[in-house]
This record gives C-alpha cells, sequence and structure tokens, in this order.
C-alpha cells in the first residue's frame, strides 16, 4: 500500500502528518492524519484512534482538538480517519443533507445501491488502515484504544465493542449511542443497509450490549446544552444498558457544554490520560 505523505509539521518535539493512499475498501483515494510523538529509535508505541462526527474529515481533531501536548507526554499515537469515502463517482445524498452521503458513512459496509461501491467504512476503518499504520508507523498494535465524537462516537463504540480483544479502552464524546432510534441513525441506517432492521444491530452500541457483546469499561462525556442530546444522543439509554449488562460506564454530563470542539478540546486530556492507563503506557500508569 503506498502512502503519500501530503503534509509534516514539527510539534511538542513529535510530528504532525497528514497522509494519503489509494483504498481499496472505498475505491477511493482517502486522507487520515497520524501525529507520532519524539521516541527512542525502534520503539513501537500505543495508539488511539479517534473517529469523527457528520460533516467532518481528518482535518477538524487535528485542527481543533488539542491532543498533541498530551500524547507527547504519554507516548501516544493519534490517528484521525475521514468520516466517509471522497471523490468523483461517489454517491452523496439526494438533497445534499449534512447527515447522510459524503461526511457522514456512519462506519459501516453499506449494501444498498448507489452507496454500496464506496461507502465501506467498517472495513476500512477495523481492516485496512490499521494494515496501513502497521506498515508505516511506529505503533504497537497489541495496545489499541478507541474513542470518537458524535457519528464518531457511535463508530467508536459499535466498533470497540465488537472488538473487545483489540481495542484496550473505549471513550466518546456526546456519541449517537442506539441510532436505530433516533433520526440520524435510522436515516444512515436504513439508507446503508436496507429495511431489515435485523441488520443495523451490530451497528448499534445499545442493541451490541443488549445481544450479549461486551468490552473494556467505557467513558462519555456529554455536555447538558448540547441541542442534539435529547433528540439524537440519549446517552440515557446506554447507562440502561450498561447497566443491565454489569459494564462499567462513566457517564458525565457537563454542564453548559455544547456538541463543539470547544467541548472536546476540554476534555480531551482526561479522555486522552484514561486510555493511556489502560494501555499500560510509561507514562499513564
Amino acid at each position: 500500500m503506498t502512502l503519500e505523505t501530503l503534509s509534516t509539521n514539527r510539534s511538542f518535539d513529535g510530528v504532525q502528518g497528514v497522509y494519503k493512499h489509494a483504498s481499496a475498501a472505498t475505491g477511493t483515494d482517502m486522507v487520515f492524519s497520524v501525529y507520532v510523538p519524539l521516541h527512542t529509535a525502534g520503539a513501537k508505541l500505543p495508539l488511539v484512534w479517534y473517529l469523527s462526527g457528520l460533516t467532518c474529515t481528518h482535518a477538524n481533531v487535528t485542527e481543533k482538538g488539542e491532543y498533541r501536548r498530551l500524547c507527547a507526554e504519554l507516548g501516544l499515537i493519534f490517528v484521525a480517519p475521514d468520516t466517509s469515502p471522497r471523490g468523483e463517482g461517489v454517491a452523496d445524498d439526494a438533497d445534499g443533507a449534512y447527515d447522510f452521503g459524503l461526511g457522514a458513512g456512519f462506519y459501516v459496509d453499506a449494501t444498498q445501491q448507489p452507496f454500496a461501491q464506496h461507502y465501506r467504512m467498517w472495513s476500512y476503518v477495523t481492516q485496512e488502515l490499521p494494515a496501513l499504520i502497521a506498515a508505516n508507523f511506529p505503533a504497537d498494535m497489541d495496545r489499541q484504544s478507541i474513542m470518537g465524537h458524535s457519528m464518531g462516537g457511535h463508530g467508536a463504540l459499535t466498533i470497540g465493542l465488537t472488538y473487545p480483544d483489540r481495542f484496550k479502552a473505549i471513550s466518546s464524546f456526546s456519541p449517537i449511542v442506539a441510532p436505530s432510534q433516533v433520526p440520524w441513525g435510522q436515516k444512515a441506517l436504513g439508507g446503508y443497509l436496507g429495511d431489515d432492521k435485523a441488520a443495523w444491530r451490530k451497528h448499534d452500541a445499545v442493541a451490541l450490549i443488549e445481544d450479549g457483546a461486551r468490552g473494556p469499561a467505557l467513558l462519555v462525556d456529554q455536555g447538558d446544552a448540547d441541542n442534539f442530546l435529547a433528540e439524537q444522543l440519549k446517552p440515557h439509554l446506554l447507562a440502561e444498558a450498561c447497566d443491565e449488562a454489569g459494564i462499567d460506564l462513566t457517564l458525565r454530563l457537563q454542564p453548559s457544554y455544547d456538541h463543539s470542539y470547544y467541548f472536546i478540546s476540554t476534555f480531551m486530556a482526561d479522555h486522552l490520560r484514561w486510555h493511556a492507563e489502560r494501555l499500560n503506557n510509561r507514562a499513564g500508569t
């Protein structure tokens, strides 16, 4: 897999890079960012995956997430993929809506036309991109964790719960915890996967837990001033499912915080320290 470097910048003595490659999973070029902290030659570092939300690319968290200082301190690689395939011939929402199509891949492998050809973000994030990271960066693939925001929080939860042996920690900011039960998720899962709601369950964190999925302890931060809280996010459904299943969930409602990167950047350090502890990292234990 050939990797093209689009940019590199020194930051806190590490390197923030942006890269592009031709994806076999999506059939398009894909762009992602990786921060690699300063490290000794030959060292392998734990890595944190960050999945972004609706309308975002890799750039949103890369430019606004304020993660590099702590990743440098803790010795964490930070990987940020895109949220959907892009390019000529990639299908989009017919009306140009922000919550479906480009920028809204929902971390599933679509089965419905015209999306099935390119919208294979589940395979991209869980298989193809990890192989690319392992081959090109000093990543310890035995020490991975995953986090995300909103739609990306949904992705982090579903992927983490599906691969509990791979990810030692899972956290989310403002996740869509039960997409089968909210308008964003119903539109996306129906559009990408069709009308059979049984097929939706493996892409719904609450349904996965109800169906027996288990994983490490979960950390979720949610702003109580988030205008999507009541209709789209419904974190109480995750709390109820975790309580029933005996999963250790830390759910923090943060007063006066909204859905933005001002919120995410405020609590990013908490999440990275929490991940570092569970990755058994030298500075996080």
